[in-house]
């Protein structure tokens, strides 16, 4: 992934943001995109983890859009691409990060179909360059479900980018199935993005901006331990599933996962996994 600063497209409708705070200004070599080469051949490079806001959603919301911005805001949609084209990205799939999960089922339905709609309109504009995750109403998993679907076949849209939880439930909870039962049958991607870990906020407190620095990694290693240890891609084995900042902390420590069902087996609340925990890691996709 890139992590490119924040910046908006030609009709301001789509605002492209970073996980960064740093604004990395990049000026085209020339005007040429720069080429990535691999064992002597070019080689395509898509940026899964590229966000953007809408500002017509945040509205909604009654979020402002500059507390969603870092320095840099301003640029058109005419400088990503020559940022892409210096930095070696042929295409970049855009997703947002959900400010909508505490939303009301009608404004989180609205928000969501902003969103896509908008999405699937700038994609459209430039089919070589882009492509997007449709939003969801994940703390609607039946709606959710719907509206993948529609995101899917009717916009166009790649899958789906959510959030690692929602208020009061872990990805494991079965009041999600519905939502992951239709990501399976539609075998589109999820990508997976943290929310930091909110519970901790106290303790991320002073300096280093822990919030993120430690929390997000964090956030997403809990929620793919908890789709793996309770039974969740067991269950739903044809997920495809792709998690961002290289699946947080997990990879890095797996085996300690397997091990654990080795000298603790009682702490095992009855759900009798199908192969190792460090096996599922490899069913999986990761932002790197």
């Amino acid at each position: 992934m890139t992590m490119s600063d924040t910046r908006h497209c030609c009709d301001e409708s789509v605002i492209f943001t970073g996980c960064s705070m740093t604004n990395t200004a990049a000026t085209p070599a020339g005007g040429r995109r720069r080429q990535v080469i691999v064992g002597g051949k070019r080689v395509k490079t898509i940026d899964v983890h590229a966000h953007c806001v809408v500002k017509e959603a945040l509205d909604l919301l009654g979020e402002k859009l500059e507390d969603q911005r870092g320095p840099g805001l301003g640029e058109v949609g005419s400088r990503r691409i020559a940022e892409m084209d210096e930095q070696g990205i042929d295409m970049e799939a855009l997703s947002i990060n959900p400010l909508w999960y505490h939303a009301e089922r009608d404004l989180a339905a609205e928000v969501v179909r902003i969103q896509n709609e908008k999405l699937a309109e700038w994609c459209g504009e430039h089919p070589d360059r882009f492509v997007a995750y449709a939003s969801v109403a994940l703390q609607f998993p039946e709606l959710a479900a719907q509206q993948l679907e529609h995101a899917v076949k009717k916009l166009g849209l790649r899958g789906a980018a959510v959030g690692t939880s929602i208020p009061g439930k872990e990805f494991s909870d079965p009041y999600l199935h519905p939502f992951w039962k239709k990501a399976e049958e539609l075998g589109v991607l999820i990508f997976i993005h943290p929310r930091s870990t909110p519970e901790l906020n106290g303790r991320f407190k002073g300096n280093g901006w822990l919030a993120n620095t430690i929390g997000n990694p964090l956030d997403t290693t809990i929620a793919l331990s908890h789709l793996i240890f309770d039974g969740t891609l067991d269950r739903f084995p044809g997920l495809k599933i792709c998690s961002a900042h290289g699946g947080g902390y997990l990879p890095s420590y797996a085996p300690r996962s397997d091990n654990a069902l080795r000298v603790a087996p009682e702490m095992d609340t009855g759900v009798k996994l199908k192969k190792k925990p460090t096996e599922y890691l490899r069913d999986m996709y990761y932002d790197t």
